[in-house]
């Protein structure tokens, strides 16, 4: 039986980038339980143009592209997670952002510049980011592949017994399985899920006309079409400064037909959605998707528990602050456990649930409200979005505080 300060439970971007900073920067002794296979550590094809829809997917192959904000660049980088080496394989960097509702006269248009800082954000490969978190130096126990069998909670110690037959004891017990999670429900938090009937079809795409660094997010009756900038592969054929990837969500009867589509129908069907602000559509990569749903427990810590990432709340795409809130659960979760000597003690977990309470529940609403505004066709909501943008292009005051909040460095946050 192993003996530990806290075992996590999840091998993806969330759980890797927890045992680095708990172990390297609070200094506690970390398993880390990971249920992905290390043979699957070597790159993988994207995903299979088909009708296929995926709930999970395998960090190590995960084909979706991220956008992680300015304030999350700078976290990571604090905690050694160095994103120089995948700048340098595709710089990804987000300078401009537009974003416009199609059939409206709604535009916002924001750059970097107005700001005073260098970028807002910066796109990186998921898996390309995970691999580069797993293959710097650990100073925690990684166990793969191995998942949780049974769970046993005492009143100082959890222990975790996984399908290889071993035991692990540790002090506290951090859930970042992901949005699926059953162990949430085990150590008694209640899940509540909205499906929004919509999907995400994500993909790369090559255009005619250079991004410039410049991200876009066009609202549709049927839900937002997001280009980030990020030069990929194509069929032999590397973007070089005309690539992006794209997360188009459709409702849910949209999708399937929108998938079988010939590669050239599908193409015509995008450029009509985005229109033609970065020339036309020259290719694209083979497609994925997923369903789209808000999924989140109504607390976040239990006895010697505690939930982070996708596991405590799985948010639209719509404004790409997932994975944002996720990384900002891991900082304060390392910020409050540092010089702790019981890292599940009530009052320690109690701790860490105030501090992340008002941003949670702050970027949940925020999310959730875009999601319901901007993805519909009724035309008090259509009015009432086009004056907002519209309205924000011209307010500075309105255009600070929406970048603060876009980059991380909100009120809430």
């Amino acid at each position: 039986m192993s003996q530990q300060d806290v075992v996590i439970v999840g091998g993806g971007i969330v759980g890797c980038v927890l045992a680095k900073g708990l172990s390297e920067q609070a200094g506690l002794s970390v398993t880390l339980v990971d249920a992905a296979s290390p043979s699957n550590a070597a790159s993988s094809s994207n995903a299979s143009r088909s009708s296929k829809q995926s709930n999970t997917f395998n960090p190590l192959t995960d084909t979706r592209v991220i956008a992680l904000a300015r304030r999350t660049v700078n976290e990571l980088n604090t905690m050694g997670v160095g994103l120089a080496e995948l700048a340098k394989q595709n710089q990804g960097k987000i300078e401009h952002i537009e974003v416009s509702d199609k059939g409206g006269i709604g535009l916002t248009n924001l750059s970097c510049s107005e700001f005073g800082i260098n970028t807002f954000g910066q796109v990186v490969s998921l898996s390309a980011l995970t691999h580069n978190v797993m293959s710097q130096s650990k100073q925690y126990q990684h166990i793969a592949p191995a998942t949780v069998t049974h769970l046993t909670r005492e009143t100082d110690t959890t222990a975790v017994t996984l399908n290889n037959g071993s035991t692990i004891t540790a002090k506290l017990l951090v859930i970042a399985d992901g949005g699926r999670s059953s162990l949430a429900q085990q150590v008694g938090l209640t899940r509540h899920t909205d499906d929004y009937q919509q999907v995400a079809i994500i993909f790369n795409a090559h255009t005619s006309e250079p991004h410039h660094n410049k991200a876009y997010e066009r609202f549709t009756e049927n839900g937002p079409v997001a280009f980030l900038p990020f030069d990929s592969e194509i069929s032999g054929h590397v973007a070089k400064g005309k690539g992006f990837s794209v997360v188009w969500t459709v409702a849910r009867e949209h999708a399937e037909s929108l998938i079988q589509l010939s590669q050239e129908a599908f193409i015509h069907r995008l450029q009509q959605e985005f229109g033609y602000r970065q020339g036309h559509i020259m290719a694209i990569s083979e497609l994925a998707s997923y369903p789209l749903a808000l999924s989140y427990t109504d607390a976040l810590t239990s006895h010697r528990a505690v939930v982070v990432g996708n596991a405590a709340q799985a948010l639209h795409p719509i404004a790409g602050q997932g994975f944002n809130l996720g990384l900002r659960d891991i900082i304060t979760l390392v910020n409050t456990l540092k010089g702790v000597t019981d890292p599940g003690e009530f009052n320690v977990l109690n701790e860490y649930a105030v501090k992340r309470s008002k941003d949670r529940a702050t970027t949940i609403t925020l999310t959730d409200t875009l999601v319901r505004t901007f993805s519909n066709s009724h035309f008090p909501l259509v009015a009432a979005r086009n004056m907002a943008l519209t309205a924000l292009n011209v307010m500075p005051s309105a255009k600070r505080a929406f970048v603060q909040q876009a980059t991380g460095y909100g009120r809430s946050v």
